[in-house]
């Protein structure tokens, strides 16, 4: 049987006990992305939060349905297309691979389904037709909007009051300043589809309600996206859904916190702030977003600035460093001879490997706390690293270390860190780093091997000048008998 967990659900504001709707399988709907330009690292952190969730809950044994929906009509689209001269369906399939591209560098799962608003036409057609007939909607020269005032639970989740609403004046003909557009009727330059109601396209919201009733059914389980869409879109799905389908729409909302700049504003295309995927990974492993990401609990906000990234990555070096010094380990004695022998950093590796399992899952299962597990793994990783500086922990450790081992595999299993070996990890950090520094590794090479010779020539005062080159250039030296090795710094300094 899959582990119980309990999640916050925004509808109730607590945090609840998980009971699915069909047992043993939890059905997931995420808002998924408008695509008119590049995922950038706000937008990530959903992406990256919900693959994380979708991997735990599998981990558990949980049946999953995750469904992630594209954006593929939409003002934003329409008004790119006309900038650039493209058609909007074309260049919305254009971002779609670009996504696609994205999130594969990130290392996310693909979604079980990945629905399309230009494919889910006649299911969106469908239930407006429904909600016309329930007199939950009416149309307007072409128009078909959704009567707000029919939908006596309007605002359960967001807390919004109808007669506190204005409009937006996007559109004329509705009767309510609340009431949202269902269908728009078309406009010349735009693309449409035919209707009842004559040409079309489709609103906002209503597309999530048809897409999730296709791919899962009337009510979902899980309904995920960040915490800017729980009003108006969200609030809007409910009204619609269970106007048209007479049932519950989602047991449980699920919302990320978003990424904010120092300046206190959220990330977002139209403030100009935006840090886009593909720029961020030329620069750093996929798995530094990652942990970034993870190493808050998913409801907070989340800070950026220049020294997210550099820090995350540092703290990952950590964490591969315990794992690669934990490998490293051998010996045949039992742990109990092991701690006897050498002391209190044995016993504190042991004792956090050994109960690192109760923690994860305790940690996760309670509304999926990643940043409690990510505090538990830099513990257990400091005390390897330290175990590591004793003399005879590489002769002697591996019985006190074999849990902590399990542990980062888990993690790897559960939350995707720590998925790449050791040496894969720090020739993807030499290649970016470098790269971003615009410095070749062929440059550092040629000043390393001037540097042996100049110590081999005694000419110390050239190699500690190569050295201090080096050292400001962000590489590690590091010298042994008859060569020296060299790593990039995983904690820039300025």
């Amino acid at each position: 049987m899959p582990a119980p967990f309990r999640i916050y659900n925004t509808l109730s504001r607590t945090v609840e006990d998980f009971t699915p709707v069909r047992e043993g399988h939890v059905g997931i709907y995420v808002c998924g992305m408008t695509v008119y330009d590049h995922i950038h690292v706000g937008h990530a952190r959903a992406m990256v939060v919900f693959d994380a969730f979708v991997r735990y809950l599998r981990h558990r044994e949980w049946d999953v349905t995750f469904v992630r929906n594209f954006t593929d009509v939409d003002d934003k689209i329409i008004a790119r297309a006309n900038e650039v001269g493209k058609d909007p369906v074309a260049l919305a399939a254009e971002y779609i691979g670009h996504f696609h591209d994205d999130v594969a560098a990130l290392g996310l799962e693909r979604p079980d389904r990945e629905p399309k608003v230009s494919e889910t036409i006649d299911g969106i057609l469908a239930m407006i037709g429904r909600l016309i007939e329930a007199g939950s909607a009416y149309e307007q020269d072409g128009t078909v909007w959704y009567s707000v005032e029919t939908f006596a639970e309007y605002g359960k989740l967001s807390g919004q009051k109808v007669d506190e609403l204005r409009s937006t004046g996007e559109l004329e003909g509705k009767r309510a300043a609340a009431d949202f557009a269902l269908w728009k009727g078309a406009k010349p330059g735009e693309p449409s589809w035919d209707s009842p109601w004559g040409p079309g396209r489709p609103g906002w919201h209503i597309e999530c309600s048809a897409m999730s009733l296709a791919d899962i059914g009337e009510t979902l389980d899980i309904h995920g996206g960040g915490l800017d869409l729980v009003f108006p879109h969200h609030e809007n799905e409910i009204a619609q859904s269970e106007a048209a389908n007479g049932q519950p729409y989602v047991n449980y909302w699920m919302h990320n916190g978003l990424l904010t700049m120092s300046s206190g504003q959220k990330m977002g295309k139209s403030l100009g702030n935006v840090i886009n995927v593909r720029e961020a990974l030329t620069a750093f492993p996929a798995e530094t977003l990652r942990l970034y990401y993870l190493q808050s609990h998913y409801r907070s906000p989340l800070p950026w600035g220049p020294e997210a990234l550099p820090e995350a990555l540092s703290m990952l070096g950590r964490l591969y460093e315990a794992r690669e010094n934990a490998e490293a380990m051998g010996g045949t004695e039992t742990a109990e001879q092991v701690i006897t022998a050498l002391g209190e950093d044995a016993s504190k590796v042991y004792s956090l490997g050994h109960g690192f399992e109760s923690r994860l899952y305790g940690a996760l299962d309670s509304d999926f706390n990643t940043a409690q597990v990510i505090g538990y793994l830099c513990e257990l990783a400091r005390a390897v690293n330290r175990f590591a500086n004793h003399k005879k922990s590489k002769k002697r450790g591996a019985p006190v270390v074999k849990f902590a081992l399990q542990a980062f595999a888990q993690v790897a299993e559960a939350l995707g860190i720590m998925t790449m070996t050791s040496a894969d990890f720090m020739l993807e950090v030499k290649a970016k780093r470098l790269s971003a520094m615009g410095i070749s590794a062929e440059t550092v090479e040629a000043l390393l091997v001037e540097r042996v010779q100049a110590r081999v020539d005694k000419n110390w005062g050239r190699a500690d000048e190569i050295r201090n080159q080096l050292d400001e250039m962000q590489i590690v030296v590091m010298d042994h008998a008859d060569v020296s090795e060299w790593k990039v710094r995983l904690n820039p300094t300025t």
